[in-house]
């Protein structure tokens, strides 16, 4: 997969999710398969740039390139200027947020709102591809609601435009997450267009990404809430499609390394207090489908140091190998009997 001057490794997208996609999730998702992440959303709001919350979205200090830094706005001029701000400051890709279906976002006429507006779509794709001479790339739905998809329509502006790849989530914004997404309307724009598409929306399995693959003839997927707790789906999609074959489940053990890992990365990324907090999410989404999980997501939201949530996980995953141990004692004496 090719954006600009760039080669990924592969053709497997971390999608741009804010509260999730810092620099410690990109690193481990990139570390477990994924060939480019894209970062959080950062407003093109220039009274916000000074903001730690902001600098902390933006960084990239020793991740793997490309650097690709997400932007979102309604104003040319200002989505400009936050563009040439972000590759000053190292972004080598520039991603343009028209595929957020959130209110308060949409509510500013950003995000997805702006597929009901095409000229002003166009002028700011102008604006920002004549702003900087990195690659742009852009990130939409199918459309404003479903009689209205004119995904095919901005497709078409936005490679007119210059921008270098196009992801596209097959529900409209009036869909927001619901229902199952389509690959009818992205098939119609990769045929539309000649420059990368990239297909979101649903991926969950490595079957699912051979599926999606095959139905639109897209280049390459993008995955994001999938990989919430499963970074090492990338992996598992990477294998499938190149063998054919599955990877098994990563046991507990695996699991336990992996989340401790993205922990530690996340205190230092946040300090121990913020830290702390911004890890409860992840905790929880790692710890889905284990026994006792219910419980220990509980007690997990309740602590406030570092020691008090490492010490939760160790017992946890410890009771984890103790269950396993247990099922393989019974089904060795089911099978001796």
């Amino acid at each position: 997969m090719q954006i600009g001057p760039y080669t990924l490794r592969n053709n497997l997208v971390v999608a741009p999710m804010a509260g999730v996609t810092d620099r410690p999730f990109r690193q481990l998702c990139k570390q477990l398969g994924a060939g480019m992440a894209v970062s959080e959303m950062v407003s093109s709001n220039s009274l916000l740039w000074g903001s730690e919350k902001t600098r902390r979205r933006a960084n990239h200090d020793g991740e793997t390139e490309p650097k690709s830094v997400q932007i979102a706005g309604a104003d040319p001029a200002m989505m400009a200027e936050a563009a040439r701000y972000n590759v000053a400051n190292g972004a080598q890709i520039i991603d343009i947020n028209m595929g957020c279906p959130a209110k308060k976002v949409c509510n500013v006429m950003a995000g997805s709102a702006l597929l009901q507006d095409e000229p002003l779509v166009a002028r700011i794709l102008n604006a920002v591809v004549k702003a900087v001479d990195v690659p742009v790339t852009l990130k939409i739905r199918t459309g404003w609601d479903r009689t209205h998809k004119n995904g095919v329509a901005v497709a078409r502006l936005a490679e007119d435009c210059g921008v270098r790849a196009l992801a596209v989530h097959g529900r409209t914004r009036a869909d927001a997450y619901q229902g199952e997404a389509e690959y009818d309307t992205i098939r119609a724009i990769k045929q539309a267009i000649n420059i990368p598409v990239i297909a979101n929306g649903d991926i969950d399995s490595p079957e699912k990404a051979k599926q999606v693959l095959d139905a639109t003839g897209a280049d390459a997927l993008m995955i994001g809430r999938a990989a919430q707790g499963r970074p090492w789906i990338f992996r598992e999609i990477e294998h499938y499609l190149g063998t054919g074959t599955k990877l098994p489940e990563p046991s507990p053990q695996e699991i336990r390394a992996t989340l401790l890992g993205h922990l530690d990365n996340l205190y230092q990324f946040y300090g121990p207090h913020l830290g702390v907090r911004i890890a409860r999410k992840h905790i929880s989404w790692y710890s889905k489908g284990l026994v006792g999980g219910a419980v220990f997501r509980h007690a997990v939201n309740r602590v406030e140091t570092v020691a008090e949530q490492l010490g939760l996980i160790q017992d946890f995953f410890d009771g984890q190998d103790t269950h396993l141990s247990r099922v393989h004692a019974a089904a060795h004496l089911v099978l001796a009997a």
